[in-house]
């Protein structure tokens, strides 16, 4: 086997562990990710612009407009007009998108943060840099960087 080879089986690895964790998410949750991720943008602001969102999560604004219609729609969010310019509009989490925020694992696998905060400083910027660079190997550096790009309705947690 070649040295990519294993670089290649790695990557396969990684991305079926995020596969499966997110199945996991989506169970527990009925929710995805990436709504989860906006959801913690929305509650760490208050009251926020899309525009806003978009930039803290480092998505576009379309998905950042699915996602909140999404979320609007199941009553976990809402858009209230800002009270200075009726032109813009603030995202708010609901008391329900509150709870359920609350009540939701955190993103990453617990195993994955116990093991990464264990690390010395020059370790975690060691393998931030090499992931960058398998990133931009990878041409994927204009891609969305949602934790997980899984865009779909919400569902109750089982």
């Amino acid at each position: 086997m070649t040295d990519y080879d294993d670089i290649l089986i790695s990557i396969r690895r990684i991305t079926r562990a995020i596969d499966l964790q997110s199945k996991q998410l989506v169970k527990q949750t009925g929710l995805t990710a990436p709504q989860l991720v906006v959801m913690h943008a929305i509650r760490k602001q208050g009251r926020i612009p899309p525009s806003a969102v978009a930039r803290e999560v480092a998505l576009s604004q379309a998905t950042i407009t699915s996602i909140l219609d999404r979320l609007e729609k199941a009553g976990l969010v809402r858009r209230e007009p800002s009270e200075k310019d009726k032109r813009v509009v603030h995202a708010c989490l609901t008391s329900d998108g509150m709870r359920r925020l609350e009540e939701s694992p955190e993103l990453l696998q617990a195993g994955f943060l116990r093991q990464f905060r264990k690390l010395e400083d020059w370790e975690r910027s060691m393998l931030i840099s090499s992931l960058q660079r398998v990133a931009a190997m990878m041409d994927a550096e204009g891609l969305d960087a949602s934790p997980i790009l899984e865009l779909g309705d919400i569902v109750s947690p089982k």
